[in-house]
Parts: structure tokens; C-alpha cells; sequence
């Protein structure tokens, strides 16, 4: 299956739901967010693309014409056929949420926990929806533009870690 036949297959179901764009052969479909859930099982289970390779996220804060705060990408690739698809949606704030993707791939657990960690968009449905590189008693999304780059002084909230001497 090509491309553009994943693109028909999508339009018979969603109608003009979504967007495309193409930059440098990276072929991607822009979906709001109120559908992504279906249109991502859609793509597993109806056009193969069984592996979720990438889940990952961006803050459009003080972007041109940007119209929403952050946004998050799935990167799918059908193992059989090695088409690869990027998905992307949008979330915006108080509470940036997306439904969970890892009832359809578990790999999307720790993806989507980083996503959560660094810039706070919520994971609506996620088994275990905590930090996971930051330590539990951070406040703050520490890759939001409006974060400061020296950060807020936190260090001093935290234990000192110190390692025995060899």
C-alpha cells in the first residue's frame, strides 16, 4: 500500500478530518485532536503500520502563526511494507490532553510519559502517568518555551546524590 492509497483509505473513512503536508520525504497527516485517537487505530489496524517508532512533542510558544501551544508527533512505520507516516496533532493550555495511544502500542508508555514530563501535555488513559527524568518533586515542564533557561533555583529542593569513592 502507497502512500497515497493510505491517504484515500483515510479520506473514505474521516473525510477532510486532516491535512497533509511533505518535507524532505517525511509524509505527514495533520489530525485535530478530537480525532486522533481513531484515525491512529484506523492506520494500525486497517493500513498496517504496527510499530510506533517515535512519540515526541514540541511547544509553538511565540511561533509564527502559530495557532495552537504544543504540539505532539506519532511517527509510524508499517514493518511489512517500511512506509513510514508521521501523524501530529495539537493541545493547547490550561490542561493539554490527548487520549493515550498504548492500548495500541505499548511502546507509547515511556513516550508518552517523557512528553508528559517536559512539557505537561496529559495523556488521557495512561496506566501509570508519572515523571520519568525528572524527580518526583518538580513542579515545572522544564522544555516549555516560558521556562527559564537557568531555571527557577529548584536545586536546592532536591537531595545531593553523592557517589562513593573507588
Amino acid at each position: 500500500m502507497t502512500h497515497e492509497e493510505i491517504l484515500v483509505k483515510l479520506r473514505q473513512k474521516f473525510g477532510e478530518v486532516f491535512t497533509t503536508s511533505e518535507f524532505r520525504d517525511n509524509r505527514r497527516i495533520i489530525v485535530p485532536a478530537e480525532h486522533i485517537y481513531a484515525v491512529l487505530e484506523f492506520l494500525k489496524e486497517q493500513c498496517g503500520f504496527d510499530m510506533l517508532a517515535e512519540l515526541g512533542g514540541a511547544d509553538y510558544l511565540q511561533y509564527p502563526n502559530a495557532q495552537d501551544r504544543y504540539g505532539v508527533w506519532y511517527v509510524l512505520v508499517n514493518t511489512t511494507t517500511g512506509i513510514r507516516l508521521i501523524v501530529k496533532t495539537f493541545a493547547n493550555d490550561p490542561e493539554p490532553t490527548l487520549p493515550s495511544v498504548f492500548p495500541l502500542w505499548k511502546g507509547a508508555d515511556w513516550m508518552e510519559r517523557e512528553v508528559y514530563d517536559m512539557y505537561g501535555v496529559i495523556f488521557d488513559g495512561h496506566p501509570d502517568l508519572r515523571r520519568i527524568l525528572m524527580p518526583d518533586e518538580f513542579t515545572a515542564f522544564p522544555l516549555r518555551k516560558d521556562y527559564p533557561m537557568r531555571g527557577r533555583g529548584e536545586r536546592h529542593n532536591f537531595p545531593v546524590i553523592t557517589r562513593p569513592e573507588s
